[in-house]
């Protein structure tokens, strides 16, 4: 079990993985190339807010499928339900406190800018 912490501590939630992400990620669709957070990625029943639900904040665009979260106080981006899969939560791995991003190896890129929903038939 790994804590996520937004940076003004309002947000916490409990995340149910194993000691090592099983995926890390970026990507490079238009908010998270703006965000520029690594990402880890767990079923959603995998992650609970626990503390500061009425802090979140949601965002949405273009297919407003995605549900994108951030702290109303400090503005960190927390969390989000990708629209590939909104059964999944993807987690901003800077604010779990044990994890040193700068020591992480093998973050792949997801090719958000080219998204597979957006491909016209």
């Amino acid at each position: 079990m790994k804590k996520l912490k937004c940076h003004c501590g309002d947000v916490e939630a409990e995340i149910n993985v194993p000691n090592q992400f099983e995926k890390i990620m970026r990507c490079n669709c238009s908010i998270c190339k703006r965000k520029g957070a690594i990402m880890s990625i767990v079923k959603n029943e995998d992650f609970k807010i626990i503390k500061g639900s009425d802090k979140l904040k949601m965002y949405q665009f273009h297919s407003k499928i995605a549900k994108h979260f951030f702290c109303i106080n400090c503005g960190i981006y927390t969390h989000h339900n990708p629209r590939i899969n909104p059964s999944l939560t993807a987690f901003n791995v800077g604010c779990i406190e044990e994890v040193d991003i700068f020591n992480l190896n093998n973050i792949t890129v997801a090719d958000g800018k080219n998204h597979p929903l957006d491909k016209k038939k």
